[in-house]
């Protein structure tokens, strides 16, 4: 095995990923912590900073960049400041041209305030959300699926994140689809989807990749421990996606991967002692399966690459990325002990 998750590390370089979706701002403001406010009792933060990462989509073209693989990144931003410094904060690896700009938009943005003392760990005290701007208009929805379209001529597999502003639909998946299958493309080029409140609704894709919770919210079950409700999830999203296969995130409990007539892969957890910030796992996690299936792999092996990424992401504050160089050092490592 450990031969092989090597060599898929050496097949993603320079493998290109369509990553079509929401490109949110990660937003941190660092404090430290002053004294409790005289007008509530809440705590004042002497002001340290404010970085801005992308997140979403923008995050998951990161981590497609970092690993080694190219990434078209298609998605929608605006001219405020924070759009601005997240355009700026994306890597060298991330093509942005798919990127359509309106005046009348601003990305969705995550603020996260930390606090701590000068030589402590910051932890998060508070988030806070804003949603886009405005809803999308015609014109805007045009140039984007224009650019969806162009992105996907010539990718190696196609990663679609839908964070629910409204501008990544199941219709749109259907146009992807379609777009590839009149290129004639053989094999096909894999198509990954993760879908924070609408799962249900992407029918037919290559694999998608759920956490627990949204497993549970979709389809009105909870799963917990139960290694039977766990299968009976996994296998009635298999059967209404009609999806080619499952990579059911599950946090400390690893990842159980779902694919037709073959029996479930569960994938032990790695690194569950040192987790320091869950913030974007999810994002590293799609990336990484999108660009072993684009080198490939089968959805276990892709999996299993990712779970080893994914627990490397954990271990790094803030919005984070995986290197290659990481990956590798790490499986080598897991496999020495």
């Amino acid at each position: 095995m450990i031969e092989r998750l090597l060599s898929l590390i050496d097949a993603i370089a320079q493998r290109e990923v369509a990553v079509i979706g929401d490109v949110i701002a990660d937003e941190f403001i660092y404090g430290q912590l002053s004294r409790v406010s005289r007008e509530a009792p809440v705590l004042i933060l002497k002001y340290d900073g404010t970085t801005v990462l992308p997140g979403g989509a923008g995050n998951a073209a990161t981590n497609v960049a970092s690993l080694g693989g190219r990434a078209q990144l298609v998605g929608l931003l605006g001219y405020a400041d924070v759009d601005r410094r997240m355009l700026r904060a994306l890597p060298r690896g991330v093509n942005r041209s798919g990127l359509i700009r309106s005046r009348q938009y601003h990305a969705p943005v995550k603020t996260r305030i930390l606090a701590g003392g000068s030589h402590s760990t910051r932890q998060q005290v508070v988030r806070v959300d804003r949603e886009a701007s405005t809803p999308i208009d015609a014109c805007t929805r045009t140039a984007f699926e224009q650019a969806v379209r162009q992105s996907v001529m010539d990718c190696d597999a196609v990663l679609v994140s839908d964070y629910g502003s409204g501008l990544v639909t199941p219709n749109l998946v259907s146009l992807i689809k379609r777009v590839i299958k009149r290129s004639g493309r053989r094999p096909a080029v894999p198509v990954v989807v993760d879908s924070r409140f609408e799962l249900l609704r992407y029918r037919g894709v290559t694999a998608c990749t759920p956490n627990e919770s949204e497993v549970e919210q979709a389809l009105g079950v909870t799963i917990g421990d139960d290694s039977r409700r766990l299968e009976r999830a996994g296998r009635t999203l298999l059967r209404r996606l009609k999806s080619q296969g499952i990579v059911l995130t599950r946090g400390s409990r690893g990842m159980a991967v779902f694919v037709p007539g073959k029996r479930t892969v569960h994938v032990p957890v790695f690194g569950t002692d040192e987790v320091a910030d869950v913030t974007g796992a999810g994002d590293t996690v799609i990336a990484t399966v999108s660009l072993a299936l684009a080198a490939g792999s089968s959805l276990d092996e892709a999996a299993r690459l990712a779970n080893y990424a994914g627990g490397l992401v954990v271990m790094k504050r803030g919005t984070a990325a995986v290197s290659a160089d990481e990956l590798r050092h790490v499986i080598q490592s897991d496999f020495s002990d």
